[in-house]
C-alpha cells in the first residue's frame, strides 16, 4: 500500500482513493472533468455550492485523481482548470492479504508535462 503522506501521481493512497470514490459529489465532479473545467463550470454542472465544491476538489486532489492546471489569460491573471487524471483505477489484494491501489494515468506530451511544471511553479510564486 502507498504511503499516507501527500500523494504524487505515482504515490496514491488506497484510503484517499476509496474515500473520494465513495463520495457522490466527487463522482459527479469526475464525470464532468473529462475535459479541463473551471470551478464555476463544475459548480453549475454538478449543482454543488462552491464552498462544498472546493472541499471535494481538495479530496480528489489528495487522492491524485484530479489534476489542477493554471492557464495564463492574455488580458492578465490566470484561470484554474480541473481535469480527471486517470484512465483506470484498480484495487487489488496482494499476496500478503493487503489491499493496494493502482491508478493508470494517460500519457502526457512534452507540452503537457511542461504546462504541469509551469502551473506548479506558479503556485510557489
Amino acid at each position: 500500500m502507498a504511503d499516507e503522506s501527500a500523494p504524487s501521481p505515482d504515490d496514491t493512497s488506497l484510503t484517499a482513493v476509496l474515500e473520494a470514490l465513495d463520495d457522490p459529489d466527487c463522482r459527479a465532479i469526475l464525470r464532468e472533468t473529462a475535459e479541463p473545467t473551471t470551478a464555476t463550470e463544475l459548480a453549475e454542472a454538478c449543482e454543488i455550492p462552491k464552498s462544498t465544491l472546493y472541499r471535494k476538489l481538495e479530496l480528489l486532489g489528495s487522492a491524485a485523481l484530479l489534476r489542477e492546471r493554471d492557464v495564463i489569460n492574455p488580458e492578465g491573471g490566470r484561470t484554474t482548470r480541473y481535469e480527471r487524471d486517470f484512465d483506470n483505477v484498480l484495487i487489488s489484494m496482494n499476496e500478503d492479504d493487503t489491499f493496494s491501489v493502482t491508478v493508470d494515468r494517460p500519457q502526457r506530451t512534452a507540452d503537457q508535462r511542461l504546462a504541469d511544471i509551469w502551473s506548479t511553479m506558479g503556485d510557489e510564486l
